[in-house]
């Protein structure tokens, strides 16, 4: 299994699709979120949400220690992020890491840009959609899968774990202040 570094500009013009084959190996659920694994820091990282409406890409501050991350690899970030409910989420800096996607047989590695946040979450990582554009990602939550094109071509499909998907989302619910989405600007009132 070859992994190579690709850049946005680099993605190969695949056509990604779901089809009811797709459907097959879902077990039926109550609308959970695609939840996958990735490789990054040399780790296999579980619990990853693949989350459309975030507007960046987030590592978790427990996660980043677990990686063994230092401080001293983060770099400033001077923005403000929100989470979904409107709270102000300390950011401690943010960090480029090699995270590969693999559905065992084809793999894509992209150099991803990180927020390090600082709060509760039942996921380790929040891939939003600067992460999903640049290696030209899809996901859809009725087939419970992420598609990407690889290097050469081909399409790399991961199935998402359904049991932690369910399992994330059961605990995000129970947790008082858990961060789902987040965003560089507060959700207007309506």
């Amino acid at each position: 299994m070859a992994v190579e570094v690709q850049e946005a500009d680099q993605t190969p013009d695949v056509d990604l699709f779901f089809t009811k084959a797709d459907c097959q190996d879902v077990v039926p659920h109550d609308n959970d979120p695609v939840v996958i694994l990735v490789v990054t820091s040399g780790r296999r990282v579980h619990r990853v949400l693949v989350n459309q409406e975030s507007s960046d890409d987030v590592i978790f501050w427990s996660t980043f220690n677990k990686l063994q991350g230092s401080p001293d690899q983060l770099r400033p970030y001077t923005g403000c992020l929100y989470g979904f409910a409107g709270d102000p989420v300390e950011v401690r800096g943010h960090i480029k890491l090699r995270t590969t996607f693999t559905d065992g047989t084809a793999s894509r590695t992209a150099n991803i840009r990180y927020l390090v946040v600082n709060a509760p979450s039942t996921y380790n990582i929040l891939l939003g959609r600067p992460a999903l554009n640049r290696i030209g990602a899809i996901a859809s939550t009725r087939h419970m899968k992420m598609k990407l094109p690889s290097l050469e071509g081909m399409v790399i499909t991961i199935k998402s774990d359904e049991k932690e998907a369910k399992k994330c989302y059961e605990n995000r619910l129970k947790m008082k202040r858990g961060v789902f989405a987040v965003t560089t600007q507060p959700p207007r009132e309506e």
